[in-house]
């Protein structure tokens, strides 16, 4: 298996263009965006939410 070249990419876009047409599209991609968006806050408060416990843990052993 090679890598993934611009014929095979053309084709995949083709397919995907064929199965939901230029209208749906859009939608997709705005829904891709926001969950990608979700899951980047998630991962940022789930990250300070840790830091802080670390700092409190960090403090209780002081």
């Amino acid at each position: 298996m090679g890598r993934i070249g611009l014929p095979e990419i053309l084709i995949i876009l083709a397919v995907v263009l064929l199965l939901f047409g230029g209208k749906k599209i859009p939608e997709l991609m705005k829904g891709l965006g926001s969950g990608i968006k979700e899951f980047k806050n998630a991962a940022k408060d789930d990250q300070q939410a840790a830091d802080k416990k670390e700092e409190k843990s960090e403090e209780e052993t002081k």
